[in-house]
């Protein structure tokens, strides 16, 4: 994917910057997906999936920083010295994370103590650093808030991918609602622990990697070609 500058002041085409909007929004999403194409941000993957419902909420709170992050670096891209780009950028991001710990503290108790230090650990996660350095920075603040959304979304759907399937096959429910009754399913304590995790990763990293290949295969194709 491209981080050149994207000049968004007067888009004279159709979408969000001449389009540049939804291109962004696939890339983050899919196409560049930040765990299963860049294979970043996978600690917390791992660590937080043994329940779908941690899944979402991390997943959540990675959105939330990612989006105000972004924004505001973009926002103030003109303004902070290069020299001190990367502490500027942590201090942001710091911010947007202490932010939504607090929220999380105060409204879903019981889930801060779930997800422990892993919500703290968003400030130095390479998916937020490295969305903040390589296009927030250079790009207006609009299509960073679409990249930082994308990026996020792309993030939490392979986390909720995990959660499910761990939380399925590992405890035979999902949101504690029992789907795979005991009278014929033993539960898959493998899938409980970190190497569960690091299996479902693997399978999915491979199935993103199957279908890009395919499409980039399709798309290679000459027009009318069989």
């Amino acid at each position: 994917m491209s981080n050149a500058p994207v000049a968004c002041g007067a888009c004279q085409t159709g979408g969000i910057c001449g389009g540049k909007g939804m291109a962004t929004f696939k890339e983050g999403v899919w196409a560049n997906n930040p765990i299963s194409i860049q294979v970043l941000g996978i600690c917390s993957a791992l660590a937080v999936t043994s329940k779908l419902e941690n899944s979402l909420v991390m997943g959540v709170a990675l959105i939330f920083v990612c989006v105000g992050s972004n924004l505001f670096i973009s926002l103030l891209r003109k303004s902070i010295p290069r020299k001190i780009r990367m502490i500027a950028e942590v201090a942001i991001i710091a911010t947007f994370v202490i932010l939504f710990d607090q929220i999380l503290k105060a409204f879903y108790w019981p889930m801060s103590l779930q997800l422990g230090p892993y919500v703290g650990l968003i400030i130095t996660n390479c998916i937020v650093m490295g969305r903040a350095e390589a296009f927030a920075l250079q790009n207006p603040p609009l299509v960073s808030v679409v990249d930082g959304l994308a990026n996020g979304l792309g993030y939490a759907a392979v986390l909720g991918a995990i959660g499910a399937f761990r939380e399925l096959l590992g405890s035979g429910s999902i949101f504690g609602v029992t789907m795979l009754s005991e009278t014929w399913y033993v539960k898959n304590q493998l899938m409980i622990l970190a190497p569960g995790a690091f299996i479902v990763l693997g399978f999915l990293i491979a199935l993103f990697n199957a279908l890009n290949a395919k499409k980039d295969s399709n798309d290679a194709k000459p027009a009318g070609g069989h």
